[in-house]
């Protein structure tokens, strides 16, 4: 008999149907034996070991310094609780088993099943009371258990309330034991996933400590961080209440960055960086590989959070169908109302409810959740980003420009950021498919196949779609690419641009390469529009051929299978929309991964190029043997060969030659930048390098030299003294603590230097590398930071330098002459002369130069004094005014800082309260005058009111019973279902098109708009504005604009439209719903507008903390090679991870103030739903169609989606509209003044003369800085030759730039030929003059396009411009000729050379007024002296204004104006100033041909 009741049991449990009554004990029966079977070998296992720890015991055993009593968290207590309680449930369920209460046919069965429960429950119940008091989380099998269990009371609880319904029966006690012992699971679910227990350990002397070992490795200052999130209990992770406290901040006043809380540890940048550096780690371990995959990488750092959303997921999936499942029961009782009685009744709506709650608390869960996890992965992303740019090899660099880069950071980052969002849609969609199919087949029998044909059909349509769209999606990133690097080079490169009168040019480019953009997003929005008539279509076609096949079948259509059809086919447009979005995302997100894989594994600066020995191990500082280096890891072309270089400790070592001869290689190669193929590199002690371009940081001057360095007022003194900054920052009103503005652009080019040597000097390193750093400074200062610099503070250095003034060469203990990549020749200066190889020539064009200025010495007077009096006057003054400074400092009141003055680049503009309705109206108005937008509202309500006549004609014409016959013939009604369902299908066509359409033509004139505002805005703009703001706006916000913002403004129209209908429906059945929905509705718009002063405050916050990031970045890849050499990768790591944490703050509490907007919502909205089914079921019989009821239900199901849709729809479209907000900004920027004035253009042979006359000029570059030049009354004389000189700060740059009217006068005038240049458009004057400006600039293209970028030369003039400007011969020796490429920046091209191109721009223009602006600092002296040849003879009968610090190319000037502190000090010709000993001009020719004779004799005392 036993073994007949065993075989039935295993016959049982093979033969699982739906309609078997012993189905659920079959499945809970193994899980419970499952279940003790691995306690019970877990407690085996654990009690070999405690035996075997018991033999090893030793006699020694520690003893407890501190005894310590244990405290049971929140989590611990409520679990053992909820345990206590579902043993009870389950004890009270095997009594009813044993009293022969239950459906199965089998007692064994259902009675050892719930043994089995019992069982497992006690064992749990004991397990979490005996927990070991070191247990932080509780352990994975009582959690997994919790987790199954959860599931099997749903089963359990849904099971016997549909048996209940199917035989008619009351509800008994047993289901109600069933809900009890549910929502003990549901809370031990969440518990489950929590994982802490909470378990504080009290010791003897009051020290409470939680059990949180996560935290224990960080140090002080991160424990001392404040994060709402990190310190929140269960309860308020659940209902998102740990945000209140913000939302009462924001609520009263708009938000700053100070008033957000911290991130958790757990979300911090520095946290996250180093957990995805262990990921790619493990997976180079295991993987045996150096270039790990991203993939795998990712996939570790994510897998723990993702498994838990998954889990959430899954629940919320499995919860929504519940509703739809349901409605035939409901629509069932409704019909037969009067013989089941109210209490199934009101037991399906608690079924109703209960389901929504689970699905509303998880659905909030997981999308938190993905949320969170995007921001990690996001985060990760970013810093190992910059991390790689600062290990970036040239070559490299070469390939991805900074703009490309910045795209990784903003665009690629975000679109993996939102895969992880989407990716729980995988686990999800299976489940909602199979939950819908068994719902289907309950209702509708083998129908439900027909539904799961049209369902994959549906499905594999939008398979090709997605690679196509992957497709468009490559092509918009490759074109947004290049658009980006074209705006990012025009940016960096402003002022040439406006010099030249090029912007335009350049405007019509980035609007082609914009253009070409908009052909791909076009396609890839038509496609989207193509997708959503699929998702709005695929129920009516699913429903159609569900309902065809079923007419032909004989299966009967009633009300109730016709409505629990029409809400599952709803329910299915969720994995059949979702399924093409995810295609779609992993499309994007694999072209985004990809692109990130290819720049990781970029190669990099060669990490052991160098070898660093201890500095008491060797004599030699710097020991090069048999040196092979190349700028690329190609061995064929080598830059630099045999190389073989040893400097001792203290040496003194100049390197000379002609452009381009390998002079700043061969540092590069000291520093480890270029890629060594063969030899040794070794170095004793730490470096400082000065590039040959000035690299400044944004900040303020103490912070660029200390550059990390703690503060050392003494020391810090001695160094600016020493680099001749003292008077510099007497003349800003903040002193040195003064803000520099981007790239130092309110700084002269000498200026940026000694801040640069500044920077070295004060990092008091062993070896100094210095690239020509006296280029850009005048004669008085070159030798003042020769003596006080590199012969004063430095003398016991090892000093490297790069000149090309002759004067600094005798000093060297050796000197290096480059020549073809190679060291030509080595030696004492004397030695070199002595060899007569081609270091004379060098020294002969200096001596030349030389002899020009002592014979106009000469021919104005027979002798010269020495140095004046009055210099020593200046000093002391200076350093009088610098005591008294310091001593305020000192006394710990430094200098006050006025905001106003001190600061060139302001804080970030940002709109404060709500959006404007301006804002809006633009937008919407911006294309047609917002004729479009009544057209896409018609097309949603003729789509809302088509959907809804379609359900209302299934609900009203098909019988509520099987008995009942249809009011007319089924393929009649089927007929009319389909004409107008497939008519709302085809306005959802039209409304996507529409929707597509306007936002792209929206977008496209919004940014063509912002372009021609940003182009047109004067450089004191650029001045003050990071190009990271910019680039920001032009990527980020721009992408918001392409792609979601017309979308998301639509939502807004379209859920209010749904809403109103589904408010319709469910009111011709109870208009009684009204009296709670209205104030429901009160309350949610209550919340929305408490909700939306913090959202938005956060919103705006998080997009202007994305700038900073990227400005970071691009100044981070400019001086990558200094921040090398100063070993400081890790401060600006660090700088980096704050950054991001500050950017981090706003984004992830905005996006989880939306959950918490939402979970209130869903609440409210739930509370409605339930409110009416209660109303349904204690109506009166008759009063109310069964089937209109069922279709309000129908509709009724989704309101809590809709109705918080409606509000999240609002306040996500007024965040994303804060993008238009900020493009519109920019859009607005004050012009300056016309490019063309039509009715004041100058003759065509304007200027004829070149006559340039200054009157009362006043120049300053910002209303609230000081004046720049002062009172300025002069006239250059046309066809002259005039000279401008003076010191470092002077004014001599910006007086050029007040003749092109870069910047506008304050006051006065300048005339040219009669004609005052500011009743003239822009590119009537600059076209019409030439500059060579201080800071060469190429642009990436070739050389012809360098050189004539508007086309208006022939390949003729261009080789006679190359070929005057000493640069024919080495661009013919290129393989491409004038069609050779020129790299970002012109990285590819020395810095000499670069300059050389522009003076080819100058030779092809041909103006009657040429300015140079330090045109020759960066050539040697021979070089030098072609180049002045070249200039007398090609502008003999011109206007030529040169500003030198080489006092050579101005001597032969026919005028010299010498400027001091922005005013006019001497304004003569050269002789007769050299006749006044006092004046300016005589004290620097003094200087310059004594410190060119005299040091040999400086070079001999300071050896002694």
């Amino acid at each position: 008999m036993l073994w007949e009741d065993l075989s039935n049991m295993v016959l049982c449990a093979t033969s699982l149907t739906l309609g078997s009554p012993c189905m659920l004990e079959n499945v809970m029966l193994p899980v419970g034996i499952g279940f003790l079977s691995i306690w019970l070998i877990q407690i085996i296992i654990k009690g070999v070991e405690s035996i075997r720890k018991r033999k090893n015991k030793v006699s020694d055993q520690d003893t407890e310094i501190h005894p310590t009593v244990l405290e049971y968290g929140l989590a611990c207590k409520t679990s053992i609780f909820c345990c206590t309680l579902l043993l009870a449930v389950h004890i009270l369920l095997l009594l009813m088993v044993v009293k022969g209460e239950t459906q199965c046919n089998s007692k064994l069965v259902v009675f050892t099943s719930e043994t089995v429960l019992v069982l497992a429950w006690a064992i749990t119940l004991i397990s979490v009371c005996k927990m070991p008091k070191v247990n932080v989380k509780f352990p994975w099998m009582i959690r997994s258990w919790w987790v199954c269990s959860f599931f099997l009371c749903i089963i359990n609880l849904a099971f016997h309330s549909h048996f209940r319904m199917s035989k008619k029966k009351q509800i008994g006690l047993r289901e109600y034991a069933d809900l009890l012992g549910l929502l003990a699971s549901t809370i031990l679910l969440g518990i489950s996933i929590w994982g802490r227990t909470g378990i504080v350990l009290i010791a003897t002397d009051g020290i409470s400590e939680p059990l949180l070992s996560e935290k224990s490795g960080k140090d002080s200052e991160s424990l001392k961080r404040e994060s709402l999130y990190g310190k929140s209990t269960f309860l308020q992770l659940i209902t998102f209440s740990w945000l209140n406290p913000l939302f009462a901040v924001g609520y009263k006043k708009a938000l700053e960055q100070s008033d957000i809380p911290d991130v958790a540890i757990e979300d911090s940048a520095e946290f996250l960086s180093s957990s995805f550096d262990e990921s790619i780690r493990n997976v180079k371990e295991a993987d045996g590989t150096t270039n790990p995959s991203i993939y795998k990488a990712i996939y570790l750092f994510a897998r723990k959070k993702a498994l838990i959303n998954a889990c959430f997921a899954v629940v919320s999936a499995a919860a929504s169908y519940v509703g739809p499942y349901l409605i035939t029961d409901f629509v069932s009782f409704l019909a037969e109302k009067g013989s089941l009685g109210l209490n199934e009744g009101y037991l399906l709506s608690l079924g109703f409810l209960c389901a929504k709650m689970i699905e509303t608390i998880t659905q909030r869960q997981w999308i938190f959740g993905a949320r969170q996890a995007g921001l990690r992965l996001r985060v990760a992303l970013i810093s190992h980003i910059y991390k790689k740019g600062l290990n970036l090899s040239s070559k490299s660099r070469q390939r991805h420009s900074g703009g490309e880069i910045m795209n990784y950071m903003s665009v690629d980052v975000q679109r993996i950021t939102d895969f992880m969002y989407y990716i729980n849609v995988i686990w999800m969609l299976p489940v909602q498919v199979t939950l819908a199919v068994c719902i289907l087949h309950t209702n509708l029998g083998l129908g439900s196949l027909a539904a799961l044909a049209a369902t994959l059909t549906v499905m594999g349509m939008n398979i090709p779609l997605t690679r196509i769209q992957k497709r468009y999606q490559s092509k918009i990133m490759e074109a947004k690419d290049n658009r980006m690097k074209a705006t990012s080079e025009v940016l960096r490169n402003m002022k040439t641009l406006k010099l030249q009168a090029w912007d335009t040019e350049f405007q019509n480019r980035l609007e082609e390469l914009r253009a070409t953009e908009s052909i791909w997003l076009w396609k890839s929005l038509r496609q989207g529009a193509f997708s959503a008539f699929i998702f709005w279509g695929s129920p009516t076609f699913i429903s159609l051929v569900t309902f065809w096949v079923c007419m032909l079948m004989g299966i009967e259509l009633t009300a109730g299978r016709v409505l629990s059809a029409f809400a599952t086919f709803r329910m299915l447009q969720d994995p059949i929309f979702n399924l093409p979005d995810l295609l779609n995302v992993v499309a994007q997100g694999k072209v985004s991964v990809d692109r990130i894989a290819s720049y990781l594994r970029e190669e990099e600066v060669q990490h052991n190029a160098i070898e660093y020995v201890p500095r008491d191990h060797t004599q030699f500082d710097i020991v090069i043997e048999k040196g092979r280096f190349s700028w690329d890891s190609e061995p064929s072309n080598p830059t630099l060969d045999g190389i073989d270089l040893r400097v001792k400790r203290g040496m003194k070592v100049a390197l000379c030659g002609t452009v381009g001869s390998g002079k700043s290689s061969l540092l590069s190669s000291i520093l480890g930048e270029m890629y060594k193929q063969s030899g040794t590199v070794k170095i004793g002690g730490t470096k400082a390098y000065v590039p040959q371009s000035p690299w400044i940081l944004t900040g303020n001057f103490r912070d660029n030299i200390t550059f990390g360095k703690e503060y050392n007022s003494v020391k810090y003194e001695k160094t600016i003294e020493a680099c001749a900054l003292i008077k510099d920052f007497e003349l800003f009103s903040c002193g040195d603590l003064t803000e520099i503005g981007e790239r130092g652009i309110n700084m002269s080019g000498g200026q940026k230097q000694r801040i640069q040597i500044a920077r070295s000097v004060y990092q008091d390193a062993d070896i100094y590398l210095f690239d020509d750093p006296f280029s850009a400074v005048d004669a008085h200062t070159g030798s003042h930071l020769f003596k006080e610099c590199l012969m004063g503070v430095l003398r016991e250095k090892t000093i490297l330098y790069v000149t090309h003034q002759v004067e600094f060469l005798p000093a060297a203990d050796l000197i290096l002459v480059m020549q073809n990549g190679r060291i030509a020749q080595a030696g004492t200066f004397e030695q070199l002369l002595k060899q007569n190889i081609g270091f004379e020539v060098l020294v002969g064009a200096h001596n030349q130069a030389l002899e020009s200025i002592l014979m106009v010495e000469n021919s104005s007077r027979k002798t010269l004094n020495s140095a004046p009096e009055g210099e020593s006057n200046d000093n002391s003054q200076s350093n009088s005014e610098l005591s008294h400074t310091q001593h305020n400092i000192e006394q710990g009141s430094p200098p006050e800082i006025n905001e106003k003055e001190g600061k060139l680049v302001q804080d970030e503009e940002r709109e404060r309260g709500s959006i404007s309705r301006e804002v809006y109206w633009t937008y919407l108005t911006t294309v047609k005058g917002g004729a479009l937008v009544p057209l896409i509202l018609l097309a949603q309500s003729s789509f809302q009111v088509l959907q809804v006549a379609s359900n209302y004609w299934m609900a009203w014409v098909c019988p509520t019973s099987s008995d009942a016959k249809p009011t007319f013939k089924m393929d009649f009604i089927l007929l009319v279902y389909m004409a107008l369902s497939v008519g709302s299908a085809f306005c959802v066509l039209l409304r996507a098109i529409l929707v597509a359409k306007a936002g792209l033509w929206t977008a496209q004139k919004l940014f063509i708009n912002m372009l021609h505002s940003i182009l047109r805005a004067p450089m004191s703009f650029f001045d003050s504005t990071p190009h990271g703001r910019i680039l920001n706006r032009a990527s980020t916000d721009q992408s918001v604009l392409d792609l979601e913002m017309a979308t998301k403004l639509g939502w807004c129209a379209f859920s209010i439209i749904q809403i109103l209908g589904t408010i319709a429906v469910m009111s011709q059945v109870a208009w009684q719903v009204f009296v709670i929905f209205i104030p429901v509705t009160a309350v949610c718009v209550w919340y929305q507008r408490y909700y939306t002063p913090t959202a938005r405050e956060l919103a705006r916050l998080s997009q202007i903390q994305i700038a900073p990031i990227l400005h970071h970045f691009a100044e981070s890849l400019a001086g990558v090679a200094s921040i090398r050499a100063f070993d400081q990768e890790g401060r600006f790591v660090y700088s980096n991870l704050e950054l991001i944490d500050s950017y981090s703050k706003p984004w992830f509490h905005n996006v989880s103030a939306m959950e918490w907007l939402s979970y209130r919502l869903n609440l409210l909205s739930n509370f409605v739903f339930a409110f009416s089914l209660v109303l349904l079921v204690v109506l009166p019989e008759g009063i109310i169609n069964p089937s209109i009821a069922g279709l309000a239900v129908t509709y009724g199901i989704n309101l809590n989606v809709l109705q918080a849709s409606v509000i999240w729809n609002i306040c996500n479209a007024e965040n994303k509209m804060i993008s238009v907000e900020r493009i519109i900004q920019y859009s607005n920027i004050k012009s300056e003044a016309a490019l063309v004035i039509e009715d004041s253009r100058p003759p065509n042979n304007w200027p004829e003369i070149g006559t340039i006359c200054f009157k009362n000029l006043q120049i300053r570059y910002a209303e609230h800085l000081p004046s720049v030049l002062k009172s300025i009354n002069c006239t250059f004389p046309g066809r002259k030759k005039i000279g401008v000189v003076g010191r470092t700060g002077s004014g001599k740059s910006t007086l050029i730039q007040a003749i092109f009217r870069i910047v506008e006068p304050w006051e006065g005038s300048i005339v040219i030929d009669d004609l005052d240049i500011c009743k003239i458009g822009l590119h009537d004057l600059r076209l019409r003059l030439s500059i060579i400006p201080q800071d060469p600039t190429m642009f990436e293209g070739t050389v012809r396009g360098n050189l004539d970028p508007l086309e208006q030369h022939s390949d003729k003039e261009v080789w006679e411009a190359l070929d005057k400007c000493q640069l024919g011969q080495l661009v013919r020796s290129k393989q491409e000729k004038l069609q050779a490429s020129v790299v970002e920046n012109g990285e590819n091209w020395s810095a000499g050379q670069r300059q050389l191109f522009c003076l080819g721009r100058a030779l092809l223009k041909k103006s009657s007024i040429l300015v140079l602006d330090e045109a020759t600092a960066s050539v040697d002296s021979a070089t030098d002296g072609v180049i002045q040849k070249i200039i007398g003879q090609e502008f003999k009968d011109r206007t030529v204004v040169t500003i030198a610090h080489r006092i050579h190319t101005v001597i032969d000037s026919d005028l010299v104006l010498v400027l001091s502190d922005g005013k006019i000090a001497q304004f003569d010709a050269p002789s007769k100033l050299l006749e006044r000993e006092d004046s300016f001009f005589s004290k620097l020719i003094r200087e310059y041909s004594r410190r060119s004779q005299s040091f040999i004799s400086l070079a001999t005392q300071n050896g002694q």
